[in-house]
């Protein structure tokens, strides 16, 4: 006993900021439980922020292939501006059904180029956030130029 005594003796008049460090942490009781009620929420807004640009993301990809698929369809040969809308909006139907909505697409056909632009908005997980989705696919327009030097 008169080792563990020791000991003691020794923590006391030694570690006197041990005594303050839990005096002041046994006045704090219950402030752990308010933290987490500040930092709970925090913590799940910013994992909807993380899901908000992930949806963002994907139907900006979505947006696109439409536009792409749409351009293919309207810079061949015989193509025109409405098979180019025609080809998009049925991507846009096959794939859109969750990130993408309210789309609109617009196509342009000229003698040398072919252009397809598609608008719309993500599909909101956060409260109040309405977030664009733009694309758009530019290329030039197929023709068949014969070659004039016979060779």
């Amino acid at each position: 006993m008169s080792h563990h005594k020791d000991l003691r003796s020794g923590w006391a008049s030694g570690a006197g900021w041990w005594c303050r460090v839990r005096d002041a942490l046994c006045g704090e009781r219950g402030s752990v439980s308010a933290e987490l009620v500040v930092a709970t929420p925090l913590l799940l807004l910013m994992l909807l922020a993380i899901v908000q640009f992930a949806l963002w993301s994907h139907a900006t990809h979505i947006a696109q292939a439409a536009a792409s698929q749409g351009l293919a369809a309207a810079r061949v040969q015989h193509g025109t501006a409405a098979a180019g809308t025609a080809s998009a909006q049925q991507l846009l139907d096959q794939l859109a059904g969750g990130p993408l909505r309210d789309t609109a697409v617009s196509t342009d056909r000229a003698a040398t180029s072919a252009s397809v632009r598609i608008n719309g908005t993500a599909t909101s997980v956060v409260p109040f956030l309405s977030l664009p989705v733009h694309a758009e696919a530019v290329g030039p327009v197929e023709r068949f130029v014969p070659d004039l030097a016979g060779g």
